[in-house]
């Protein structure tokens, strides 16, 4: 994971200027994020996140955490009376932006992946959506994770992958091309769009995090393609 740890779109940094650089890029996009996924993904990244909360089947009386959930889309659609949903995000802008829009029973908490400001043992479910890949040491995050689940609470995330062979070449033209592009009109920002379409590229494919996520200590870890691998959603539980 060393070259996903120390990159920023083409260039080598280190991690801490990493972690910097990322929170830069979240800070410039937040108040038009939601906006430049639906022209990115043509609106369909919304039916992914619908596929991610189906298999997450939030329930009455459960705790879950949504990380990296920025403007609380994903929180929104599992929230309930019930139930304690909160979002865990280390960019308060993107937060704002959630919060403004009065999602109902969703809470907000500052917090990183790697460092979760949560006690052990206690959330049940821990979704995550396109938000694994901008964390700098991917491994304590799954560490993490794993210890604040309870024993068979499970991990859910969604996360563009590698897309199958037929698919692949049109898709690395719209992201190499197109994207940058739109970011530059849309939220002004081309250079953050450069380095989540970079980020992207070098994420591991959809075998090599499945392992990454069992190394970490998960069972019975599983993935569904979505949208010709475009997009994948892991699965995994902390054991018994």
């Amino acid at each position: 994971m060393s070259d996903l740890s120390r990159s920023f779109g083409k260039h080598t940094v280190d991690e801490v200027e990493r972690e910097q650089r990322i929170r830069r890029v979240f800070e410039a996009v937040a108040a038009r994020y939601d906006l430049m996924n639906d022209l990115m993904s043509l609106g369909i990244h919304r039916l992914w996140k619908r596929r991610l909360v189906r298999l997450a089947a939030p329930a009455a009386g459960q705790v879950i955490v949504d990380l990296g959930g920025g403007t609380g889309d994903v929180a929104a659609l599992m929230a309930a009376p019930d139930r304690q949903v909160t979002v865990c995000d280390p960019s308060q802008p993107m937060m704002a932006v959630g919060q403004a829009r009065g999602h109902a029973h969703v809470h907000w908490l500052l917090g990183t992946a790697e460092a979760l400001p949560l006690p052990s043992a206690s959330v049940d479910t821990v979704t995550i959506a396109f938000g694994i890949r901008n964390v700098t040491r991917i491994d304590d995050a799954l560490t993490e994770v794993l210890r604040v689940l309870k024993p068979g609470g499970r991990f859910l995330c969604l996360e563009f992958s590698r897309p199958c062979a037929p698919v692949r070449p049109f898709y690395n033209l719209f992201s190499f091309a197109v994207i940058p592009r739109l970011g530059a009109w849309i939220a002004q920002a081309p250079e953050a769009y450069h380095y989540l379409v970079e980020s992207i590229r070098r994420f591991p494919d959809q075998d090599a995090f499945k392992a990454l996520i069992e190394q970490a200590g998960f069972v019975e870890v599983q993935y569904r393609n979505l949208s010709f691998g475009i997009a994948c959603i892991h699965v995994g539980q902390r054991p018994r």
